[in-house]
């Protein structure tokens, strides 16, 4: 496919969104079916790409669905961007619920169809099981069909606990924010051979436990994708991990050029040469479908 084609589809692809769809569903011609934990095991059966960005606010979700977004992930990363912090260690389980319900609203007045994932932040589920569980219920009360944990190890058991009790979940590994002090900064996770099969072990665990997608964050391209290839029904989703997993995650606002420190080496701006916001969702949806987000060259170590 040369560039120009390339360019010209995803160019129609952004038309068809914005004409297609409305942020609150006023005119929509066309609805694609709910994304539901089935279809999201299903698209990984195919190897059709997911693609999931972060929203905190219901505009901003309800134009993210019309743009065909897969998952929208209310993220603790909310901390950083609608609160102003240096890390997400400060968000609390109220924040992200209030977040949660904010998006599900959003989601709901636009008839929307992405899966909805929402991050337990930290303190609220690592002093035990019967804690996670009080806190899921939170965010799922609120609207979340997902809920995301971070963590191998320990956090295997804690997430076992939530899926026996009707819980989806959706695992983190690699780099993990709400430890980024232990972890000695943000930095790339998985380059010696030890942590390396720390986290395959892990990433089997989790799977083992019935995780229904797993978040590889800023790990090498080569083991995000060795681990990719060693899940059977857990959906791996990288951010600074390759292309080579079965789908994409980006913070909306770093993914629209908006951003209070520097750039991360794993972002691409899909405002650029975008008429608007729920076009450059859409380019940012059709590259991750067809493979040109991200190119492992510029996007990924």
């Amino acid at each position: 496919m040369t560039n120009r084609s390339s360019q010209g589809d995803k160019a129609a692809a952004s038309a068809a969104a914005s004409e297609t769809a409305s942020p609150y569903g006023g005119d929509a011609q066309t609805r694609r079916k709910k994304i539901t934990t089935t279809r999201i095991a299903d698209m990984h059966a195919s190897g059709e790409k997911i693609a999931m960005l972060t929203a905190y606010d219901a505009t901003f979700a309800a134009t993210a669905d019309a743009a065909g977004v897969d998952c929208i992930l209310v993220g603790d990363s909310l901390g950083m961007i609608c609160q102003g912090r240096s890390t997400t260690v400060g968000v609390s389980l109220e924040d992200m619920r209030y977040h949660t319900q904010c998006v599900a609203q959003g989601l709901a007045r636009a008839q929307g169809s992405a899966l909805l994932i929402a991050d337990l932040p930290f303190g609220s589920y690592q002093q035990s099981r019967e804690q996670a569980m009080a806190s899921a219920v939170q965010l799922m009360q609120a609207g979340a069909q997902m809920i995301k944990l971070e963590g191998g190890g320990w956090a295997v058991d804690v997430a076992a606990f939530l899926i026996e009790r009707g819980v989806p979940v959706c695992g983190h590994l690699g780099l993990t924010p709400q430890t980024v002090a232990a972890l000695g900064g943000y930095r790339v996770q998985g380059r010696q051979d030890e942590d390396a099969a720390r986290m395959r072990n892990d990433a089997l665990a989790l799977e083992a436990a019935g995780a229904s997608m797993l978040v590889l964050e800023m790990v090498p391209a080569r083991l995000a994708a060795d681990i990719t290839g060693q899940m059977r029904t857990c959906a791996t989703i990288g951010i600074g991990a390759g292309r080579g997993t079965a789908g994409q995650v980006l913070v909306m606002h770093d993914m629209l050029g908006i951003n209070l420190g520097r750039m991360a080496k794993f972002v691409r701006n899909f405002m650029q040469g975008a008429p608007g916001v729920q076009a450059a969702f859409a380019d940012y949806v059709a590259a991750v479908k067809d493979g040109t987000f991200p190119d492992d060259a510029l996007h990924a170590w």
